[in-house]
């Protein structure tokens, strides 16, 4: 039996890992006023009609804090580069030269920082929600363990530990909620 508990921990401290990655990606696409390539992930282009990455067609690089250049490695994808950037609606106006794209941020207002910050809570939100179901789904199958002939001590103490598991993962949450607080309202 204390296999099975030591199997439901692992799976459960796995699924909350995969939930922090997911927020810390998530957190990488909200822009803090600094240009990041990362901004750009997520976005998929029209590649001889089949979607594709746009890092896996041109060379993305951070010219300075404001500025992102897209270098497609043909000349024939600016367009529909364009075109991709446009309809992903990030807020960035893409500015074709005909050998590249250039993308300017415009600095960040006090309004649109607390936008932002509005956003990163809300992703926040939603991770330590997702934490918070692997608890729920870990403590039924202690419970359903504890029917098949778990001691009902065996099944508290392992309750307990999901729980500090728990708590632990909140505060990691926080911990990157703060930080890129901190990064947005930086002037």
């Amino acid at each position: 039996m204390s296999d099975d508990l030591s199997l439901i921990m692992d799976d459960a401290e796995e699924h909350m890992k995969k939930a922090i990655q997911h927020l810390e990606i998530e957190l990488v696409k909200i822009r803090a006023g600094r240009a990041n390539p990362n901004m750009l992930d997520g976005i998929v282009v029209d590649y001889y009609g089949s979607p594709t990455p746009i890092g896996q067609v041109g060379n993305i690089t951070a010219v300075d804090a404001r500025t992102i250049t897209i270098q497609p490695w043909e000349k024939n994808m600016l367009h529909p580069i364009e075109r991709a950037i446009i309809n992903s609606n990030i807020g960035l106006a893409p500015q074709n030269d005909g050998n590249l794209i250039r993308l300017f941020l415009p600095p960040l207002t006090e309004e649109r920082r607390k936008e932002l910050v509005k956003r990163v809570n809300g992703e926040g939100e939603h991770t330590k929600v997702a934490v918070r179901n692997i608890r729920r789904e870990a403590i039924e199958h202690i419970k359903k363990l504890q029917k098949d002939g778990l001691s009902e001590d065996a099944a508290k103490d392992a309750e307990k530990d999901m729980q500090v598991l728990t708590d632990k993962y909140a505060v990691l949450i926080d911990k990157h909620l703060a930080a890129k607080d901190k990064e947005i309202m930086a002037v």
